[in-house]
């Protein structure tokens, strides 16, 4: 047992939309410096947890904390990757971390280039984020989402449409920011890829928490 408090509090959170619940009274508590993969079919709410721990979907009943706070009031300890990239294609990478910067009042060029370079990218590459391989675009997507240096990493299918290869670096991109002490919640489709790295997988059915587990083989994932 620890007397450490969660660093993020869900209690019976109901998310509707018009007449469909697409969270059906979630309670949970994580801890920090966690890596926690959201699994589930398609529908079972996974993506919509993950927008209202980030404060983008404002849940119709029940109550969030994080870090002892509302989500909206925990936005800077929040870093979200969305599916889609949220980048401007015409754009360079180093141009679109300049105009997010501007936004949490990061001065100059130098945290930028950090997390570019962090991430397994150019930081010089002047090629608009456009005309980058989809594996490119999902790593600068995460240097975005990392930019401020958030405590807690909330991303959204950041294996989609990556190779193999990618998606591995990246898996250890994300086991190195666990490490260094960042709580990451990766809501996935791609489960194998975090075998080994993530401290629990949490199942999600029909918008409720079905089960929590160490490893995969319980609920039958290989």
């Amino acid at each position: 047992m620890t007397d450490i408090p969660p660093i993020i509090t869900v209690i019976n959170v109901i998310k509707q939309f018009g007449r469909f619940a697409a969270l059906r009274g979630v309670t949970a508590e994580f801890e920090s410096g966690k890596l926690y993969a959201i699994l589930g079919d398609n529908g079972a709410g996974k993506t919509t947890l993950l927008r209202a721990l980030a404060g983008l979907a404002r849940p119709t009943r029940g109550e969030i904390a994080i870090l002892g706070k509302s989500p909206k009031a925990a936005c800077r300890d929040l870093g979200y990757m969305a599916h889609p990239s949220l980048l401007y294609d015409e754009m360079s990478g180093i141009e679109n971390l300049r105009y997010f910067a501007r936004l949490y009042e990061i001065a100059g060029d130098g945290r930028s280039r950090q997390v570019i370079r962090a991430v397994g990218l150019d930081p010089d590459l002047t090629r608009p984020v456009g005309q980058y391989s989809q594996g490119m675009r999902q790593r600068m997507s995460l240097a975005r989402a990392v930019l401020h240096d958030p405590k807690i990493l909330l991303l959204d299918e950041p294996f989609s449409n990556v190779d193999v290869h990618s998606a591995r670096e990246m898996v250890g991109l994300l086991k190195a920011m666990r490490d260094a002490g960042k709580t990451i919640f990766v809501v996935t489709h791609q489960a194998s890829l975090l075998e080994g790295v993530a401290d629990e997988f949490v199942w999600m059915q029909a918008g409720q928490i079905i089960d929590r587990t160490k490893g995969l083989s319980r609920m039958g994932v290989q």
